[in-house]
């Protein structure tokens, strides 16, 4: 398998305090990573160093062979997909239009572009993959957090990267939402074979049946990483979260629970 990303003993410090401290990471094509920690564990900051959003204060990154300080930002993150649930759109724009935006990597059509017929194809296979087809006309504000949080990943994959980077996705969801969601993502995997991605969450119960790797963050250091079945333990990530845990898995889904009830 190729590598999509290698992130080597990198620090990052901010204000004089330490964010992340000698992470270490490699991501190859057709994996799933999840990256788990309570808040203020340096998850985000970690994703954003992979999306090559922000710069290492030490240590080195590389993003599809370009390592970060000697390429182009701009253009390296048309290769990568990231999805913050937090977009800031205000406008009604339709389903359709809002993920073709992922092809200007703008928050609204750009004035005189128009799609050709091949990239709208595309955008509605992307909408159809994520459980959309029938809310391809609607528009944003009557959408739920849930089918705003699909229209975001739809869009992030418009420019075919390589890597899709997903900060909490969950967040804000309902119980049907969050399956919805999950869902999506497993038929994503199964519909793009060779896509790696990088999920963030604080919560076990949020990962795809699909996560083939896992790191677990503490305090900005990695407390463990690689096969999910190998680092998700209740020894491991009840150490990560600071509580006496066991963790069950079924049909690969991970549930948790603090020992000792039922």
């Amino acid at each position: 398998m190729t590598e999509v990303l290698r992130a080597e003993d990198v620090h990052v410090t901010r204000d004089g305090r330490p964010i992340l401290r000698e992470v270490s990471l490699t991501v190859r094509t057709g994996e799933h990573w999840a990256l788990l920690g309570a808040n203020g564990a340096g998850k985000s900051t970690l994703l954003r160093l992979l999306g090559a959003l922000v710069h290492p204060t030490r240590g080195t990154v590389e993003v599809l062979g370009h390592r970060l300080g000697r390429v182009d930002l701009r253009e390296l993150r048309a290769y990568v997909g990231h999805v913050d649930p937090r977009h800031p759109l205000t406008a009604p724009l339709r389903v359709r239009d809002i993920v073709l935006t992922g092809l200007t990597n703008s928050v609204a059509p750009l004035p005189r572009w128009r799609p050709g017929g091949e990239q709208r194809e595309r955008a509605d296979r992307l909408i159809g993959t994520l459980g959309l087809a029938d809310l391809a006309d609607a528009r944003w504000p009557t959408l739920s957090q849930g089918q705003r949080g699909r229209t975001l990943i739809a869009r992030a994959l418009m420019p075919k990267p390589r890597l899709l980077l997903l900060d909490e996705p969950a967040t804000g969801l309902d119980l049907p939402g969050r399956e919805q969601l999950i869902d999506a993502l497993d038929s994503l995997r199964r519909a793009h074979p060779t896509l790696a991605t990088v999920l963030v969450t604080h919560h076990l119960e949020e990962l795809p049946p699909g996560t083939t790797h896992a790191m677990l963050l503490r305090e900005g250091r990695v407390l463990a990483q690689g096969r999910a079945a190998e680092v998700l333990t209740g020894d491991r990530v009840g150490k990560c979260f600071g509580l006496p845990l066991v963790l069950d898995r079924h049909d690969g889904r991970w549930s948790v629970r603090i020992t000792g009830r039922a």
